[in-house]
């Protein structure tokens, strides 16, 4: 048990030894001498305990207290159970600002701490690659210094944090970013930074879905109401007239039908659950039928359609679905490739895979339009989408299908030179890979 020092047994000490002095130097008439030779030693023991401790905190790296005598080894002792007490208490705190940290890195929002001036106290890695921080080096810089918005600037100075503001990221104008600024504690801010490149683009697509789908609906309603409001409902119009109209309003009619539908087909695809991969599904007996189909709708463009089947290749999924990914594909590479042109449509073995190809010589895709071709309304040319009746939600059904069963579509074109469309089944999918191929090749004029 370690013992306080007491003054006045320090007190009684001092009384002691110099009361002893004293009486040994009356015993040889030298009282004064004796006193003095006294306190010159108490003075250079006192000394010497102070070099001790002087050179234990400031010059030797020992963590023990050095040995001393006395009041002084109270003193050593003392310190060093105040400085482990010390150390506990710095090691539970850089705990705690690991732990803080550490959960301020796994957000999924940028974090700044900052002064009553701005001024940067800490930031996580988010707003490293956010807002373009470094850490340490801006440490103490302003934060509107570092992001050179006039915007941002402004909502520091209202200084109305109520609404986030919206700001493009100073390290790329594609990405924009969501500011929120929340006071805490005593004059300290916290600015949390978010990604919303990804909801703005998706706002956008919305409002661009509704638009298209206003507009894709409003000609033919446009065209049937103009036929209606003519018609007397007393005197039918003469037959050369009616039988106009009524081819045009026919024509319309299936066009609005063809539209929904694909938007159900859609939906329905987006909206339902994962895909059951147990189900059998024939694909070359489907290829069949669809060739079928493909000489009927092929008749006004005379095209020469080459089917070339594996016959043993079949693949587990969602029947309905893949059938509409193969019809359009075929669809679209006979209604977009010019009279008289060739196309080849391929399911083939791909290693374990299976390959599914469309490829026609028509004119070609540009680059700039290949990557936006799977959009929802998305047409190449307008007018052409129009005389052929489509809608501009075939390659985006087919994106939503494929992406259901672990695939997605490759598009491969170049003006002039024609175009290539393709995907690949995962071997998962794929029923029978050891199986012997048995080709059947057939034309289609």
């Amino acid at each position: 048990m370690r013992l306080l020092l007491s003054k006045k047994r320090l007190a009684s000490k001092a009384l002691l030894y110099y009361g002893l002095t004293a009486f040994v130097g009356w015993m040889f008439g030298q009282v004064l001498l004796f006193l003095l030779l006294l306190s010159l030693g108490h003075l250079l023991w006192q000394y010497k305990h102070i070099f001790l401790l002087d050179k234990w905190l400031w010059r030797d790296r020992k963590l023990t207290p050095p040995a001393g005598d006395g009041s002084w080894q109270q003193i050593f002792d003392g310190i060093y159970f105040q400085q482990r007490r010390e150390r506990r208490k710095r090691k539970e705190l850089r705990t705690l600002v690991r732990r803080f940290r550490d959960g301020a890195e796994a957000l999924p929002e940028a974090v700044v701490v900052l002064n009553e001036d701005w001024s940067i106290i800490w930031c996580n890695k988010l707003a490293q690659l956010l807002v373009g921080l470094r850490w340490p080096s801006d440490e103490g810089q302003r934060i509107d210094n570092l992001i050179r918005s006039p915007e941002f600037h402004h909502y520091l100075k209202q200084q109305n944090f109520q609404q986030p503001l919206e700001v493009m990221s100073p390290t790329s104008s594609s990405v924009m970013l969501e500011c929120k600024m929340m006071p805490y504690g005593k004059a300290q801010f916290l600015l949390i930074v978010r990604d919303i490149t990804q909801l703005k683009q998706l706002e956008q697509i919305r409002k661009d879905f509704v638009a298209n789908v206003s507009h894709e609906l409003r000609t033919p309603l446009t065209v049937l109401q103009g036929y209606l409001e003519v018609m007397d409902g007393e005197q039918q119009p003469p037959a050369a007239i009616w039988q106009k109209a009524h081819g045009v309003m026919l024509e319309q009619t299936r066009r609005m039908d063809s539209l929904v539908q694909q938007l159900l087909t859609l939906s329905r695809i987006e909206a339902a659950a994962r895909v059951q991969f147990d189900q059998e599904v024939d694909v070359p007996a489907m290829l069949q039928l669809i060739a079928t189909e493909a000489e009927t709708l092929n008749r006004d463009k005379q095209h020469k359609l080459h089917f070339s089947i594996d016959t043993t290749l079949k693949v587990t999924g969602a029947p309905d679905e893949l059938r509409s990914a193969f019809s359009n594909l075929v669809t679209n590479a006979i209604k977009y490739t010019p009279a008289g042109g060739e196309i080849e449509v391929s399911w083939q073995r791909d290693g374990q895979r299976a390959l599914f190809t469309v490829t026609d010589n028509g004119e070609g895709i540009a680059a700039h339009h290949v990557k936006r071709l799977t959009e929802r309304f998305y047409r190449v040319d307008q007018a052409r989408a129009r005389n052929t009746g489509g809608t501009g939600l075939g390659l985006s059904i087919v994106k939503h299908v494929l992406s259901r069963h672990n695939s997605q579509l490759l598009i491969f074109s170049e003006p002039g030179k024609g175009s290539s469309f393709s995907f690949a089944l995962p071997p998962e999918l794929v029923i029978g890979v050891q199986t012997p191929k048995k080709r059947a090749k057939f034309k289609v004029k």
